[in-house]
């Protein structure tokens, strides 16, 4: 379920340039939006999972970690399943929260997809 992994499946390499993974992360994958995507491009080459390269993106496989905090795997799973904007999760998120009080955060998520009719049932097993 990470992102720079999904693009380097779909596509077969792991060179990109610039324009192209930020077509294949939002628009192939819908894996968040353009603006997103921009950011998370710029956020992976300040942590040198990508490296700059000229005109090419060289995403490093060995570098890409497996996300560890489920709640980000949740609201991905979310917006794709939803069709919705990450901003629009977290905030629809935020007013669904208010209900529960103090409710652990993946809790909640967990909780959230149910009512909202996503199979959440991936998630069961792996909530603390």
């Amino acid at each position: 379920m990470n992102p720079l992994r999904d693009a380097i499946l779909l596509k077969g390499s792991n060179e990109f340039r610039r324009q192209e993974l930020l077509a294949i992360l939002s628009l192939n994958l819908k894996a968040m939006s353009p603006k997103e995507a921009k950011a998370f491009i710029n956020d992976c080459i300040e942590k040198g999972i990508i490296e700059v390269k000229g005109d090419i993106l060289l995403v490093h496989p060995e570098r890409v970690g497996e996300k560890e905090d489920i709640f980000e795997e949740m609201i991905e799973y979310l917006t794709s399943s939803l069709g919705w904007t990450r901003e629009e999760i977290l905030e629809d998120l935020r007013k669904f929260g208010e209900r529960y009080g103090s409710l652990d955060r993946k809790l909640i998520a967990y909780l959230y997809g149910i009512e909202k009719g996503v199979d959440m049932s991936m998630f069961k097993e792996r909530i603390e």
